[in-house]
């Protein structure tokens, strides 16, 4: 699709005055004070011929005014005596909802309209929800699960037929996820009913602003992108500012959370009267909450804690506090990152690499968060390789670097459960929907014979299921079309919709009352009755377990265990990566971060040797028993953990050996058991290219991947029953073992079964990365190899070493081995300073 991009001049008005009178708008934005910009008239022009478009604009530059100035103006233009709903607005997330509507509402009262908007979501009572069925509003506020919700009824197709346009907010957080392609699924279901429905996608931070136009534009070559950028609306660059190691100091080298700065970092909060303080994980978030209440001077009533764990209502009370100023500090994690909107913060401090461009750049933008305000961001490196981290983010947002976010293709499991959700909502033709479909971009090479074993697993389960009637749900009506019409079966597939899947949390409750939150199923069950652990900012005495819910009490112990979440850690991006590995290969002074991690770099060069260009950095060191291989691709977490894997498998295959590995953002490292011989040769041999799905099926477990890969298809397809209102959540395990049941009789009787491919090829495609692997090793079998044969551990191979202490046996602590290690390393370091001085002097 060839979609116009639109890039207004530098304080330029539009050629021609939109259609519509907007004196009323001009003099809403002439009464609070605001610059009316040039895209927002020109996305008014573009709302007004009926086109649809991808709006990307900076945080905080008047993006929601923008759209919702054309859908002003419409009913300006167009008044209705009673409300009927005409826009739909779709948020990521539920936090957004109550925020937008304030700013929507405010905007209508503004240029005299009486306009009723209303919110549907998870959180909504009974009668809102019949409100937002029936179309009782002008404008309706909700998430991509609750339109989907919305099709299931039959009456409610007249009520979307009507509308004039979708407004899709924050597209970069859905693009690249199955709750994308369900939402995809959806505007497509929309525009069958009404051919000339407008569709706007509204977002701050995409490297691939063509492609995420036409995923949600898809056959739309009239539509418009309008990207501006933060020069042109006068807005200054976010600055940022880096905590340094004190003179003669310096940061740890691996393992940890950044808290030997907290001297460094509490008088910068005191300094602004409002901050928000993000880390990278809810375990960090807790930590430093709970560091920082130790020494707040304040009262403690000004520090909070905000986290996607905690329960609904202590995090609407924490952005009450921001929005009226109570706060000074709020720690959080990405569950802030969005665009809830807080003009009173003043800074925004990251501890720890933020592992992407767009993240930074989002989260800096809660600062300042309105038109012609500067962000400021205070970075603050956990340890010292994360200064260069910083670094190369310095340098990507002064080139205007972002990153991609790929889309999704064939996920047939949202596929499946969108053609139950029509087929409850009236029925469909399969004629007509297999157009539909194959018109969105997650399905456009779809094949009409998947698209015929989607059909034939909604209505029979497949050839291995159809004995069982829970599985056969949709039937084929007199007139070929399909439908449901079993009341208990449309029940419990509407409390299946969504493709968000659990990670088996559990709640957490005092035995008192009061809901805090909820923990991962896999840390709480390890605890006992009347140990500690740390969350919700508290400290918590496990008192019982009892249907899916943990009770607690306030402990009067000083210390506890920390849960862990499900992905908690973040992966470094592409583009961070290469940047990072771009100025280790070329090392400069020219930031102040740079400047700082000089003596780290040359600890580097002194032990081993930096990255060259083009060549692959390798080390081979020195260990009782055995030896290290440590292999730099800077590729991200992800991706090397898949590599270390397959390099592990190969070698056992090659030489009878016992193999244990470890990854992070920089590389992998394999601990081999006898000492062998490795070469260049060996090296090669390993990360050959060839046969590279061949020795992942082979040796990687793919079986067992696919089967817990399984369950999060099974659900989304709806082959596992859903929680029942009012009945205890059923725990990880359970899910686990039916979806592994039904993943055993389907491999036995129906090996071809669709669901089963897609499980494979998302652990092939997803968790292993097999397409990026496969990039990744072509370009490693073109370039050199630079090996190096350091006799002790590096910089770069120290934090990978430390990953694999973490669970040897030892009467030592971790972090003692660890503390020791360095300063064995920093020993090194002084020693080889002390004899350049000696040389220099003779």
């Amino acid at each position: 699709m060839s979609a116009a991009t639109i890039r207004p001049a530098r304080n330029s008005m539009p050629s021609s005055a939109p259609s519509a009178n907007d004196s009323p708008l001009r003099l809403f934005f002439t009464t609070r004070g605001w610059t009316l910009q040039p895209f927002q008239q020109e996305l008014w022009q573009s709302w007004q011929a009926g086109h649809s478009g991808l709006l990307l604009a900076p945080t905080g530059s008047g993006k929601t005014l923008a759209v919702w100035g054309g859908a002003l103006l419409e009913a300006l233009a167009n008044p209705l005596p009673k409300p009927r709903l005409r826009w739909l607005w779709i948020t990521p997330l539920r936090a957004l909802a109550a925020d937008t509507r304030g700013a929507l509402l405010s905007a209508a009262e503004g240029v005299g309209l009486d306009l009723r908007i209303e919110l549907r979501t998870g959180d909504s009572s009974t009668a809102a929800r019949n409100r937002a069925r029936r179309g009782d509003c002008d404008a309706l506020i909700t998430t991509p699960e609750s339109l989907a919700l919305l099709l299931s009824y039959a009456d409610t197709a007249e009520v979307l037929a009507g509308l004039s346009a979708v407004v899709v907010d924050e597209w970069h957080e859905l693009l690249g996820s199955k709750r994308g392609v369900q939402l995809e699924l959806c505007l497509a279901r929309l525009r069958a009913m009404n051919a000339s429905l407008r569709c706007w996608g509204l977002s701050a931070t995409l490297g691939n602003a063509e492609e995420a136009l036409q995923v949600l534009c898809p056959g739309q070559p009239q539509a418009r992108l309008l990207r501006v950028d933060a020069a042109e609306l006068g807005q200054p660059p976010p600055v940022l500012d880096t905590v340094l190691p004190p003179a003669g100091g310096r940061f740890p080298f691996a393992g940890h959370l950044g808290l030997g700065q907290l001297p460094q970092v509490l008088p910068r909060l005191l300094e602004a009267k409002s901050t928000l303080l993000f880390t990278n994980t809810r375990a960090q978030a807790e930590l430093w909450h709970r560091a920082l209440s130790a020494v707040w001077p304040e009262d403690t009533d000004t520090l909070a804690l905000h986290h996607g764990s905690l329960d609904r209502s202590l995090r609407e009370q924490v952005e009450d506090g921001l929005r009226q100023q109570r706060l000074r500090c709020v720690v959080a994690t990405s569950s802030l990152d969005l665009g809830v909107d807080f003009p009173a913060v003043e800074q925004v401090v990251q501890i720890g690499s933020p592992k992407g461009i767009a993240r930074l750049l989002q989260r800096a933008g809660r600062a300042g968060h309105r038109p012609g305000a500067q962000s400021r961001l205070l970075c603050v490196p956990t340890h010292a390789l994360e200064l260069v981290e910083f670094a190369a983010a310095r340098v990507a947002l002064d080139a205007g670097q972002l990153e991609s976010r790929t889309p999704l293709r064939g996920c047939l499991d949202v596929l499946a459960q969108h053609l139950v959700t029509l087929a409850a909502g009236g029925g469909f033709d399969p004629e007509a929907l297999w157009s539909e479909v194959r018109g969105t971009a997650a399905f456009s090479e779809l094949q009409r014979a998947e698209f015929d074993q989607v059909l034939d697993f909604i209505e029979r389960g497949g050839q291995a299921l159809q004995q069982y009637p829970e599985f056969r749900r949709v039937e084929q009506a007199e007139d070929g079309r399909r439908v449901l019409t079993d009341r208990r079966q449309q029940l419990r597939h509407r409390l299946s919709i969504g493709t968000i899947t659990s990670d088996g949390a559990m709640r957490v409750k005092f035995v008192s009352g009061g809901d805090l939150g909820a923990v991962e199923e896999s840390f709480i069950g390890r605890l006992k009755p009347g140990e500690v652990f740390l969350f919700a900012g508290r400290l918590l005495e496990l008192v019982r377990l009892r249907d899916m819910t943990a009770y607690v009490r306030a402990a009067s112990k000083a210390q506890g265990s920390v849960p862990r979440w499900m992905g908690g850690r973040m992966p470094l991006s592409t583009l961070l990566g290469e940047g990072v590995r771009a100025l280790l290969e070329q090392p400069s002074t020219d930031s102040p971060e740079m400047s700082a991690a000089t003596p780290i770099l040359a600890l580097q060069r002194q032990l081993s040797a930096l990255p060259r260009a083009g060549e692959l950095l390798a080390e081979v060191l020195p260990e009782r028993g055995g030896l290290l291989l440590a292999v730099y691709p800077f590729a991200g977490r992800g991706l090397h953990e898949g590599l270390a894997a397959l390099m592990a498998a190969r070698l056992a295959r090659h030489t009878p050996t016992s193999v244990r590995f470890a990854a992070n953002d920089y590389g992998l490292l394999l601990g081999i058991a006898p000492r062998i011989e490795l070469d260049e040769a060996l090296l090669r041999t390993l990360l050959d290219p060839a046969g590279l799905e061949v020795d992942a099926r082979a040796s990687l477990n793919l079986a067992e991947l696919a089967r817990r890969q399984f369950r999060d298809i099974a659900r989304i397809a709806g082959l596992l029953p859903p929680n029942q209102p009012g009945r205890a959540a059923r725990s990880l395990r359970s899910l686990q073992a039916s979806s592994s049941l039904i993943y055993d009789v389907l491999r036995q009787f129906d090996p071809g079964h669709v669901l089963l491919g897609l499980a494979e090829r998302e652990v092939l495609d997803g968790e292993l990365a097999l397409p990026r692997l496969q990039a990744l090793l072509q370009a490693l079998a073109v370039g050199g190899v630079q090996i190096q044969r350091p006799d002790t551990l590096t910089p770069l191979s120290f934090p990978l070493w430390a990953e694999t202490q973490k669970g040897a046996l030892s009467t030592e602590d971790w972090r003692a081995r660890m503390q020791r290690a360095a300063e064995a390393l920093e020993a090194r370091h002084a020693a080889g300073r002390r004899r350049r001085r000696r040389s220099d002097a003779a």
